[in-house]
């Protein structure tokens, strides 16, 4: 029997602010589409964060034996520097600045956010498609807006008639917004604007002449809108209606909002049944950001070379830390919240190792199938990772006490919880231990190390049979020697 029909999940919806029994359109499968990156610069912690919450609620889905198509989008065009549809596109003015072609800096940092994401150990999506790569899709659908009078074309560009949707819909029901409210907020339309009111959004943008992203369309070359490029590419692959759509807590408004009101005006139905949204990192208890300094970089984390913290942090420490707070909840970075969690991070990898050579006997000291339950009742609690690990340091104070002969724990409960302990730990929480693979790493190189001089003392007595010998049989394991003025180095393949 799979999992997922023993374990009743509960999940909090931003539509409606409440925590509700998650309940798949089909039994068995879970269609789930997350906003990914704009791929104009390097991917920075924050965007790290709500992907690493998903990459857990995917893999947690999975392990409950769901059949899960995770679509995580790539945004290679149309994200323009505000919301008010002006600016330029982000890609674009990042390529006139480098003077490159535009898919050259997508390139660029398309690599960095896979290489990034590698080194946090995340599971691929099950489709990664690109804006780019959907024109198509995402002109049928503003013909289809338009042809519901949703839409209005002026000059080339088409925008979303936003007091025409509200008529009959609600705009604004995901961030809790009164369109009323908006209007009173904003200011007056000059005669240069296209829009009929300020709360209209571009579907379709015209290009003007030195725009160096475009594509034909049926109202002349333009760009797509940032907004539309999820709604084409999350309804293609999962359906006109979808289980779960994901992304940051900024992107509720109006990115969110005018992706639920493009559906309903082109579609006719509401595209998600649970919205969910993961919230910010902060650091140092300020708001990151690139103008003020106060920002780091994964890459900065991981080497050391920064101003901020103290000292270089492992990809799984950071990992760790993230998971120690939950998804909704700010989360603020601080060298000393890291260090902290480095040290739980080392006594839980130690505790793990040492369950396979714990003795065990007659009896159980302690309840491990109910410890193992509060472990799935916390992630079936809208995916509570600080009360799951809570839990599993419960079973590091039990494994430490076994260890001291102070308690005592059965074969089969130490099967079980050995199994347990890798499932939440390694498969749900994504948590590696890099600190085994970089003990691995040290024996390895101490080994070839003293081959070296092994072989260095043969060559030395002119033994050269014993020298060739020792370079031939590291080659087929791998290993290149390299004889240079500072002596031999050393390559694994």
């Amino acid at each position: 029997m799979q999992l997922y029909k023993t374990n009743t999940l509960r999940v909090h919806n931003s539509l409606t602010g409440k925590k509700e029994v998650f309940k798949p359109i089909n039994e068995g499968h879970i269609g789930m589409y997350v906003c990914g990156p704009t791929v104009y610069s390097n991917v920075h912690l924050g965007n790290c964060r709500t992907f690493m919450s998903f990459d857990m609620i995917f893999r947690y889905f999975k392990h409950l034996g769901y059949k899960v198509r995770y679509v995580r989008n790539i945004t290679d065009a149309g994200h323009l520097e505000n919301d008010a549809d002006e600016g330029e596109d982000k890609i674009a003015k990042k390529a006139k600045l480098e003077q490159i072609e535009p898919m050259e800096v997508v390139q660029r940092y398309t690599v960095d956010f896979h290489e990034t994401l590698q080194k946090f150990n995340f599971l691929p999506p099950s489709i990664e498609p690109t804006a780019t790569g959907h024109i198509i899709e995402q002109i049928e659908i503003i013909k289809e807006i338009i042809a519901k009078g949703f839409a209005y074309e002026v000059n080339g560009s088409v925008y979303f008639d936003v007091p025409k949707f509200n008529e009959n819909h609600e705009y604004g029901k995901l961030s809790g917004r009164k369109l009323e409210d908006m209007i009173s907020n904003t200011r007056e339309l000059t005669a240069q604007d296209e829009k009929k009111s300020p709360q209209d959004f571009a579907l379709w943008k015209k290009a003007e002449e030195q725009h160096i992203m475009r594509w034909p369309s049926p109202w002349g070359d333009g760009f797509p809108g940032w907004h539309l490029e999820c709604t084409a590419m999350s309804t293609k692959y999962l359906g006109e209606t979808f289980d779960i759509h994901g992304g940051g807590m900024d992107l509720k408004f109006p990115h969110h909002e005018c992706e639920i009101a493009q559906a309903e005006a082109g579609l006719g139905k509401s595209p998600v049944n649970y919205w969910m949204h993961a919230n910010m990192l902060t650091l140092n208890g300020k708001k990151m950001s690139k103008s003020t300094g106060n920002n780091i970089y994964p890459s900065e984390m991981f080497s050391g070379e920064n101003d901020i913290m103290s000292k270089p942090y492992s990809p799984a420490v950071v990992r760790f830390f993230m998971m120690q707070a939950h998804y909704t909840s700010i989360l603020d970075l601080s060298d000393d919240a890291l260090q902290a969690s480095e040290k739980g991070y080392h006594k839980l990898m130690d505790a793990m190792e040492s369950v396979e050579s714990l003795k065990t006997g007659k009896t159980s000291d302690f309840d491990y199938k109910a410890w193992q339950q509060k472990c799935y009742d916390a992630m079936n609690d809208d995916f509570n990772t600080p009360i799951l690990i809570a839990h599993l340091f419960d079973a590091v104070k039990r494994i430490n006490l076994i260890k001291e002969e102070k308690e005592n724990i059965t074969e089969e409960d130490k099967s079980l919880l050995q199994n347990t302990l890798n499932n939440f730990v390694h498969d749900i929480l994504g948590i590696e231990n890099q600190k085994a693979a970089k003990d691995d790493s040290s024996a390895l190189n101490g080994v070839v190390e003293l081959l070296i001089d092994l072989r260095n003392e043969a060559r030395a007595n002119k033994d050269f049979a014993t020298s060739d010998k020792i370079r031939d049989q590291l080659t087929a394991l791998g290993i290149q020697l390299k004889d240079g003025k500072e002596g031999t180095t050393f390559s694994i393949n």
